[in-house]
């Protein structure tokens, strides 16, 4: 894997020859500690080429936020930065892709927890991407409900995941992780899988997101 700055985001870039698919996965300090882990499950799983980009976001709750909401857990509000996150994948992270790699064809998003409820959005307000993946996402996101009701699913597969204990919490809102990743896949039209994953919000990122972004290469 390599590093590079790419329109002032660190990237981090896996690039097998001859792949036609790009994924592409924001990541905060701990999930790029991960990467490796991460893209040599889905090697093992796929056994196709394939190029992975992760971009680091530095402000979590607010680049990946479709809009502001209270925080949940600690004291930290939830921004509305989604929009400029998905402009600099569209307008910054995949030109440059394309540039250095013509032969991709398709492009699927991805991500863990509030980047995966970052990368389902994207799918409803763009048809960029062919697949999407929330692995574990945040869809008790306050608002996320309605916004999944009034809206249509723009990407032609969506992977969704979640853990058997994810909604055992405390916190009433992120109780309703269960029902509404339900709610999610069932008012959903497309190519999508729903997967039980053992543990909880915790447990395994790395091996759920490889999971994700494996199902999204199987389709192909």
């Amino acid at each position: 894997m390599t590093e590079k700055t790419i329109a002032s985001k660190k990237c981090c870039i896996y690039a097998a020859e001859q792949a036609s698919i790009c994924l592409i996965q924001p990541v905060d300090e701990h999930g790029a500690g991960l990467l490796r882990e991460e893209v040599g499950e889905i090697k093992r799983l796929t056994g196709k080429p394939f190029i992975h980009v992760a971009f680091k976001v530095v402000d979590w709750n607010r680049e990946l936020s479709p809009w502001e909401a209270p925080a949940v857990f600690g004291k930290e509000d939830f921004g509305s930065g989604a929009e400029e996150t998905l402009l600099y994948i569209t307008e910054s992270l995949i030109p440059y892709i394309k540039d250095g790699h013509s032969e991709i064809t398709d492009f699927c998003l991805g991500g863990y927890s509030l980047a995966g409820l970052f990368s389902l959005w994207a799918g409803y307000k763009t048809d960029v991407f062919r697949g999407v993946a929330g692995v574990s996402p945040s869809v008790w996101f306050p608002g996320w409900d309605s916004f999944i009701k009034s809206n249509k699913m723009k990407a032609e597969m969506t992977y969704l995941s979640l853990g058997d204990k994810e909604e055992k919490t405390r916190s009433k809102v992120m109780s309703t992780v269960g029902e509404r990743i339900k709610m999610q896949y069932d008012i959903l039209d497309n190519d999508r899988v729903l997967e039980w994953n053992s543990g909880n919000h915790f447990a395994d990122p790395d091996k759920r997101t490889a999971r994700g972004f494996a199902w999204l290469i199987g389709r192909d």
